[in-house]
């Protein structure tokens, strides 16, 4: 990991065309400003984490959904075994 030390109004280039703008710094937190191509995501981790988990969360419920949904259509029958004794 490369670590700057910029000062407000200082940049970073990335590439040929990615620059990045310290734009301000208050107490714990810093604005940046990002130039780039309009083909290149820019995102915020903590959010992309958080759509992450939600749609982990979001397939668990439909798929417990869904085998209690195909459970009450087959009469409520617990799923087979391969114990033949069962």
């Amino acid at each position: 990991m490369l670590v700057l030390t910029r000062k407000v109004g200082e940049r970073i280039l990335i590439g040929d065309d990615i620059v990045i703008t310290v734009l301000d710094s208050r107490g714990d937190g810093v604005r940046i400003g990002i130039d780039a191509p309009r083909g290149v995501k820019i995102q915020r981790e903590e959010v992309v984490r958080a759509v992450t988990e939600a749609n982990v969360e979001a397939t668990r419920a439909a798929s417990d959904d869904a085998e209690a949904r195909l459970r009450a259509a087959l009469g409520g029958s617990p799923a087979p075994t391969d114990d033949p004794s069962a």
